[in-house]
């Protein structure tokens, strides 16, 4: 079996999982995993199929032929990793929104080599002022000889820099 991760992007309507989700039926693969999203009228989506190594090409044009429904996708051939080693960290953010937090945030970590396996971000109204609040939450992977103290401490002084919350522990 091979995995391709597909990203396809298109403006909103009904049906549009549906016709993505034919194309890999009828070449025989395995919807694995995905993320799907209504963003600012656009319909964008990333996901993960299984199909056999002997299929994985008709099933990149056919993803591709989607292009005439008015979708743009790419199909990258993916690959299993070994078992990645280090601590997986569970991060939780939430403040008021203002330009710059995932930077400074991405920022400290990418200087530390903590890698960013999952990151979910929105924006919602806060029920006490009206302001727009930002919320945050990532999975990441942190070397094992990196002190998580010493990353707590330094994201808790940027958290206070920009006026937000951070949490931050070992995953479940």
């Amino acid at each position: 079996m091979e995995s391709l991760v597909v990203t396809v992007i298109g403006k909103d309507r009904p049906g549009l999982v549906e016709v993505v989700s034919a194309v890999v039926e009828e070449h025989g693969g395995d919807w694995v995993e995905s993320r799907m999203s209504r963003l600012a009228g656009e319909f964008a989506g990333i996901l993960r199929v299984s199909v056999p190594a002997a299929r994985a090409d008709a099933l990149s044009e056919g993803l591709q032929g989607l292009r005439s429904d008015g979708l743009r996708v790419v199909v990258e051939r993916g690959f299993e990793d070994a078992v990645e080693e280090g601590h997986v960290i569970a991060l939780e953010l939430i403040g008021s929104d203002r330009p710059g937090i995932v930077h400074k945030i991405s920022e400290a970590l990418a200087a530390r080599g903590v890698n960013v396996d999952e990151l979910n971000t929105e924006c919602d109204g806060a029920p006490w002022s009206g302001d727009t609040l930002f919320k945050a939450t990532a999975r990441l992977r942190a070397p094992r000889t990196l002190d998580l103290d010493q990353l707590r401490e330094s994201l808790e002084a940027i958290a206070g820099d920009l006026m937000v919350d951070i949490t931050i522990g070992e995953a479940d």
